[in-house]
């Protein structure tokens, strides 16, 4: 049992990570609304979409419309038709107390069974020539007023959706391949420095399965692009650094099986294996930072932040680099047994 732990670990975890990742509900959120621009002076009607929603069955509806927490104001009417839907109607001011003629303000919807439901730049208010005087004002924003929704339950972003799961899967999987690539660049060092042939095979088992694992990557980040982006591959730098990545990674392959010699298979695969993950580097992680990219994580889009990642996400995304790597573990080991096994019926 000592030394099956790490992959019974490997299993529960993972386990873990599919029924927490796909059966834990998102948050409430504001999926759509009819009406993004408001004229100062006059009424503004808007119609809201929910997802996940209790409009209808919330006792008390309340909505703000939020430039800054000393400039809020509340809607005089909320009209629910059901728990998905609501009509809600602000009396604008007639001016916005910051100098501009133009300003966007966040909407926020809050009961006491989904908490609240919050869409940010969500309406265009905007100051004519012939903007009507209104004594309305606006107000301070209460915080600790608004009613609080604590169960468990991953945040609703409009982007992504139900597919804001696929973090547990396709970015946990990126991470893992890195670790596995880790693993593969010290085995070949260690044989350039040894000559031990049973390193270099290691190193080939562990490169092969991180393959495997960018393929998928690529594979489930192209689904993703599909739903966010609305095509499955796009011009996009991030994108392309990573596919010419795995494309040098695969010539790994190639270039192991064209050399029939052992111990200069074993020199140029280590040499090969070191050069390629030195390109990574700046392939995924310097030359997408220098450039605009709709992927996370570059061209000034945070990754891993506040808006990617809270901590019920953390719950299952960090479980899912752990199991992730150790099934690659796993996986490698069974692919470095079973190619000694095919060396020894070779030499025999």
């Amino acid at each position: 049992m000592k030394y099956w732990w790490w992959k019974i670990a490997a299993i529960v975890i993972f386990c873990y990570v599919l029924l927490a990742g796909m059966l834990t509900p998102l948050k409430p959120g504001i999926q759509s609304i009819d009406n993004t621009k408001g004229i100062l002076g006059e009424e503004l009607v808007v119609g809201v979409t929910g997802y996940n929603s209790y409009f209808g069955s919330a006792l008390q509806n309340r909505a703000f419309l939020k430039l800054s927490d000393d400039k809020v104001i509340e809607t005089h009417q909320i009209t629910e038709r059901g728990d998905y839907k609501a009509d809600l109607r602000f009396n604008l001011p007639d001016h916005l107390s910051t100098g501009k003629d133009v300003e966007r303000a966040t909407l926020i919807i809050n009961n006491e069974v989904d908490g609240s439901l919050i869409l940010p730049n969500a309406i265009l208010l905007k100051k004519e020539d012939n903007t009507k005087p209104s004594d309305k004002q606006w107000g301070q924003f209460n915080v600790n007023e608004l009613f609080k929704a604590d169960r468990f339950r991953f945040p609703y972003r409009n982007q992504l959706n139900e597919t804001i799961r696929n973090t547990f899967f396709h970015v946990a999987i990126w991470f893992a391949m890195f670790i596995l690539l880790i693993t593969a660049l010290v085995y070949s060092i260690r044989y350039l420095i040894t000559k031990d042939l049973l390193l270099d095979t290691k190193a080939a088992a562990f490169t092969s399965v991180a393959i495997v694992y960018g393929l998928i990557g690529l594979a489930t980040g192209a689904v993703w692009a599909k739903f966010t982006w609305g095509a499955f591959w796009t011009a996009d730098v991030k994108l392309n650094m990573a596919a010419i990545s795995v494309l040098i990674y695969m010539a790994y392959w190639l270039l192991r099986s064209s050399i029939a010699d052992v111990d200069a298979r074993g020199r140029v695969s280590a040499a090969y294996n070191i050069f390629a993950f030195v390109i990574m580097i700046p392939l995924i992680f310097i030359i997408p930072r220098l450039t605009d990219s709709l992927h996370p994580g570059n061209g000034g889009n945070p990754a891993l932040g506040g808006e990617d990642l809270d901590n019920t996400l953390r719950m299952i995304f960090y479980p899912s680099i752990i199991a992730l790597s150790l099934l690659g573990v796993w996986m490698s080991n069974l692919t470095y047994r079973y190619q000694i096994l095919v060396d020894n019926e070779i030499e025999e």
